[in-house]
């Protein structure tokens, strides 16, 4: 009996102890281990080992035991540490990540490598997102406090047939870049689906002029003329002269590649499908350029540039599958450290954006073509 009440005594003794050496804390919206270690003077890992079975993720509401020693403080006063370090953000409506990463003081990078879903789901308002632990709120300043302002955030409606590549150009950013800002289009573009693209102040001023301007083709008023013989010269009078040369070029770009996906057809000319030639028959001839049918012909028009020279909105010609003259035609969209870009209608992929780089097409390079200056 004596031996019975000894037991009892001692777990008696322990609870009470165990009672004592913890405190119970629930935890509150905007609550992490480092603000709560933070109220109670301790380091995360003291909170880490009183609860080993605790998730990594703490959940809204769930018990937490805090080190009950000497130097345990009362916590402080949450109005002074609610916005320090977040670990959850509730998405409001027409919030993006960018903004959600500035309000932060984290990368986009670093919300998306914390939140994977949102590369594939992309926000939903009322969607409750981690916030890395090393971040710190940001208060929102009011538009006009702000000294400079260089970066603005546009809304764009995907328009039918409207590609990543044209959308991202406009905007003075890679295709890249255009998916981080808005995750949801990447491997997709859904018609009607509203992006939103931070880019320049001065960039957004110039499309939204352009978007107003006179169209470009009326500044048009003499089409390309075909060379009368094969052989090709350095002479600019083969090349029609147009005012305004970047915007003319910028569209001709966001025409052709709104193309991108319509399949290959022998003989095409229309968006049921393009043959390389056709392709840019139909580009140039929504400007009002007329140019030759096929691409040995178009190969024989305006002023044959080096590879080097290469500018958007040139020609650049190939022989293809071991051919000993130029069979196949393309667009320049864009030139970087000696690789071209350039859209046209293949064989076997329809019409896409291809690069010298690849191997098959540097085998195949013919020649480059400036048909406008």
């Amino acid at each position: 009996m004596v031996v019975r009440l000894i037991i009892v005594l001692f777990f008696f003794s322990a609870g009470v102890f165990s009672q004592e050496k913890f405190i119970k804390h629930k935890i509150s919206k905007g609550e992490n281990l480092t603000i709560i270690a933070k109220k109670y003077g301790l380091k995360p890992k003291d909170i880490t080992a009183a609860n080993p079975n605790a998730p990594a993720i703490l959940k809204l509401n769930s018990i937490l035991l805090i080190p009950n020693n000497e130097k345990t403080v009362a916590p402080k006063p949450a109005e002074t540490v609610a916005n320090t370090t977040p670990s959850l953000h509730e998405v409001e409506a027409k919030e993006t990540l960018w903004g959600i990463s500035k309000k932060y003081n984290v990368s986009v990078e670093g919300l998306i490598k914390a939140n994977p879903s949102l590369e594939t789901e992309g926000l939903k308002i009322g969607q409750q997102i981690n916030i890395p632990s090393n971040s710190t709120a940001i208060e929102e300043k009011p538009f006009d406090d702000l000294k400079i302002v260089n970066v603005v955030e546009v809304v764009v409606e995907v328009q039918p047939k409207e590609t990543k590549y044209a959308i991202a150009k406009r905007y003075g950013l890679t295709v890249a870049e255009l998916e981080r800002q808005n995750p949801f289009i990447k491997g997709k573009l859904p018609v009607g689906y509203l992006l939103k693209i931070l880019t320049t102040k001065q960039k957004a001023d110039a499309v939204q002029a352009l978007a107003v301007a006179q169209p470009v083709k009326d500044t048009l008023s003499v089409p390309v003329q075909v060379a009368d013989n094969s052989e090709i010269k350095r002479d600019s009078s083969a090349v029609i002269r147009v005012s305004n040369h970047s915007d003319l070029v910028n569209q001709l770009i966001v025409n052709a590649t709104e193309n991108i996906g319509i399949r290959y057809r022998s003989g095409g000319t229309t968006k049921a499908g393009f043959d390389c030639s056709g392709l840019m028959i139909c580009t140039f001839s929504n400007f009002d350029i007329k140019l030759p049918r096929s691409s040995i012909e178009q190969s024989r028009i305006g002023m044959k540039i080096t590879s080097t020279e290469a500018q958007k909105g040139d020609l650049i010609f190939f022989k293809t599958n071991g051919r000993h003259q130029i069979n196949h035609v393309g667009m320049v969209v864009e030139v970087l450290d000696g690789e071209i870009k350039f859209v046209h209608s293949s064989t076997h992929g329809g019409v896409m954006i291809s690069s010298t780089k690849e191997p098959y097409y540097e085998r195949a390079f013919s020649q480059v073509n400036r048909i406008l200056d």
